[in-house]
């Protein structure tokens, strides 16, 4: 399984045009590359081992916690999420989740992601930043159930909708406790339609239930400068 910091670095393997400079120029630019082979080496995807079932994509686990009223910003954020680990098969995953406390066991304000490998949990991302969520706002009690239900039904591709979903969020706060899932496009109608059915259907809502649909254009627009945390509304 990776490094929790090894996912952390930059990805600078999709960008490898060769130069047409001369001889000095590309003596300056071999350390350079043997650093983004280096990185490269280290940001090698995790495989499920033998014999274990892999899932149709690579997850992240992530965990994040603040101090409600603490000046923020991205850069604090960033410094703030912490990667738990990658898993590619089912039996990789129920090693990390079964070491897991549950959203229902923490304290303050704390959330925890699961995105698939590549995309950070940040509206800014460049998987996330045309799409939106689904938003549920949640009684004390009930986060623990509906967040495993909501990331078993997107780990076993019960939404169906393509490589749409980036990931899922269950945010703990004083009062109450919210529950999200992110997508891709936020202007594809069909798509976010369902995903909420899928979302009513897999978590078990009364039909009464409040859900709101929230792009991450009209999030960024909302903070003003403030911090983009992903369970923030």
């Amino acid at each position: 399984m990776n490094n929790k910091f090894d996912a952390l670095k930059d990805d600078d393997s999709g960008d490898h045009e060769q130069d047409q400079g001369s001889p000095k120029d590309s003596e300056k630019e071999k350390p350079e590359e043997e650093e983004k082979e280096q990185i490269i080496i280290k940001k090698k995807m995790v495989v499920p081992g033998p014999g274990e079932h892999p899932l149709q994509y690579n997850y992240t686990f992530w965990y994040s916690r603040r101090t409600p009223g603490r000046p923020a910003s991205t850069q604090s954020y960033e410094q703030n999420i912490k990667q738990i680990g990658s898993f590619a098969s089912v039996e990789q995953f129920w090693r990390f989740y079964s070491h897991m406390i549950r959203p229902g066991d923490l304290t303050g304000h704390s959330d925890f992601h699961l995105f698939k490998e590549g995309i950070k949990p940040m509206w800014e991302d460049d998987a996330n930043k045309m799409g939106g969520k689904w938003i549920i706002r949640l009684r004390k009690g009930l986060a623990s159930r509906c967040w495993e239900n909501l990331i078993l039904a997107m780990l076993g591709e019960q939404f169906m909708v393509g490589e749409e979903i980036c990931g899922a969020v269950v945010s703990v706060r004083f009062q109450e406790d919210i529950i999200s899932i992110w997508n891709k496009t936020a202007s594809d109608q069909g798509t976010t339609a369902r995903i909420r059915d899928t979302l009513r259907r897999v978590l078990n809502l009364p039909p009464n239930t409040i859900m709101e649909y929230k792009t991450h254009t009209d999030s960024i627009k909302y903070s003003m400068g403030r911090l983009p945390w992903s369970g923030e509304c």
